[in-house]
């Protein structure tokens, strides 16, 4: 990048206001100390610096896309400003592009050799390539088994002293069951590994013959309540269902996607969940989310979960598989679309092309293509679309939001994937609605939770709710030591 002339007294107006933008992000005011960032860059575009404060600024904001664009921008100007390799690792990592962040960690080691933190990054993230790699490679040995149909459940014995829930020898799931399950999980109790393994595999037996796509209508007489994220909040999770009722044949539940990660409670979690989809199979519904996949799993802090909770790798794998077979989207009533994200880089995608994504073939959901922006797009109050700021997926405006619903015969879309302070927002002229349902984001953001009633008529009710207490265990406590590099 060409230096542009500068005179100094708009050099050190620059500086003031890098200044006052260091001031804001240090009292945590993100997005003000990014406007001040940007109006120092406009003023003096020169300064590697300046690109690299604004990074971190979207660094803390999980824009990981624009995290890159501000270090590739700072290397640009200075190839030697190893804090921009350092944040664009950072953000490559939270996208689970570990070989990516490998470069930059290995530039960082080299540059500042007595950074034992970053050495010790550094080696923990050529692990993680390293083991992607093999298990890419037994992925694509055809005669491999799946972890699922290599695990022989009966043989697995529950020893007399356990004292906790079971599941009866014709291996049906109880209503009896899943109450005690909860009551145990709400006193930080596991169940045995044989139950927590058969409820694992029942779920994935059941959406492997599920389609990518599901239709689904209210419950007459009843309810269907839509519910975002809860990542792991497992208290804030089962107030839910304390406040607004229980699963039952007249109030159905869709769980739209990222059950897990960021919360230290996400095997209590998605136990529960799949423990009431055995239960309520056609009342209980879940959807994928980006956190239901490997690279995220790795960072946010599941597998690490799995692997503490009960020290077996096994389970990790089948539940990775699991996820893998999750459907991708869902359809209310003929009316309303339900996917984790959002929409497409396409203006000609159809349902029955949401219909036809090969799931279970793709397992994740990669970088780009329609299983890929189902989960990761975003809306934007601006026409037309955008690279997201994530780095993955797009960002959609309200005119493609209308052009997709009208091609498809749609009302509304719902989605979730995105912290709200209210729980919830309405955009898009009232088409686009999102909804998050995990209160007090990681214990720090101080956001209510909302889910939306839906009745047999298409009404549409938005319920708020705030956190309720928990144990002391502080989230991201599984997560990857990555996470400290992600201000966790």
């Amino acid at each position: 990048m060409s230096p542009v002339a500068i005179s100094d007294a708009v050099k050190a107006q620059a500086e003031k206001i890098k200044g006052e933008a260091n001031a804001l992000f240090a009292a945590k005011h993100y997005k003000e100390a990014i406007e001040k960032y940007s109006a120092a860059i406009d003023l003096n575009p020169n300064v590697a610096a300046y690109f690299s404060n604004r990074a971190f600024c979207h660094l803390k904001l999980e824009s990981y896309g624009y995290v890159i664009s501000d270090a590739d921008a700072a290397l640009a100007l200075d190839p030697n400003f190893t804090k921009a390799n350092y944040r664009r690792a950072t953000a490559n990592m939270a996208l689970g592009k570990f070989k990516e962040a490998l470069k930059d960690l290995r530039v960082v080691v080299k540059n500042a050799p007595g950074d034992k933190d970053a050495k010790l990054k550094l080696d923990e993230c050529a692990k993680i390539v390293k083991r992607i790699e093999f298990e890419k490679a037994i992925e694509h040995d055809d005669h491999a088994p799946s972890a699922a149909d290599s695990l022989d459940v009966d043989a697995i014995v529950v020893e007399a002293s356990y004292d906790g829930p079971k599941i009866a020898e014709d291996k049906k799931i109880t209503e009896g069951f899943v109450k005690d399950l909860v009551a145990r999980f709400k006193d930080q109790k596991k169940i045995h590994r044989k139950y927590a393994f058969m409820i694992i595999l029942g779920v994935r037996k059941m959406m492997m013959e599920s389609p990518s796509l599901i239709d689904i209508k209210v419950p007459a007489g009843g309810k269907l309540t839509v519910c975002g994220d809860v990542h792991g909040q497992f208290y804030d999770f089962i107030n839910i269902f304390n406040t607004n009722g229980w699963p039952s044949e007249k109030h159905a539940y869709l769980f739209n996607g990222d059950f897990v990660d960021r919360g230290s409670f996400s095997l209590e979690v998605v136990l529960t969940l799949f423990a009431y989809k055995l239960l309520f199979p056609d009342r209980v519904f879940l959807a994928r989310g980006n956190h239901e996949t490997d690279n995220m799993n790795k960072v946010y802090g599941f597998e690490g979960e799995v692997k503490a909770k009960f020290s077996d790798m096994m389970m990790f794998k089948i539940f990775s598989e699991t996820f893998n077979s999750l459907p991708l989207a869902h359809v209310i009533g003929n009316k309303i679309l339900v996917v984790h994200g959002g929409l497409f880089s396409r203006d000609d995608v159809t349902l029955d092309d949401i219909r036809k994504i090969d799931r279970l073939a793709l397992r994740q959901p990669g970088n780009d293509g329609l299983m890929c922006e189902l989960l990761w797009s975003d809306p934007q109050p601006q026409p037309g679309r955008e690279p997201n700021k994530r780095g993955v997926g797009i960002q959609f405006g309200p005119d493609v939001t209308k052009a997709f619903l009208e091609r498809n015969g749609l009302d509304m879309l719902i989605r979730s994937h995105e912290v709200k302070e209210e729980g919830y927002v309405i955009e898009h002229d009232g088409k686009c609605v999102t909804v998050f349902s995990a209160p007090n984001y990681c214990d720090s953001v101080g956001n209510k939770g909302a889910y939306i009633n839906i009745t047999p008529d298409m009404v549409l009710d938005y319920v708020t709710f705030e956190a309720v207490p928990h144990p002391n265990v502080r989230p991201m406590q599984y997560a990857s030591q990555f996470s400290g590099m992600l201000g966790m």
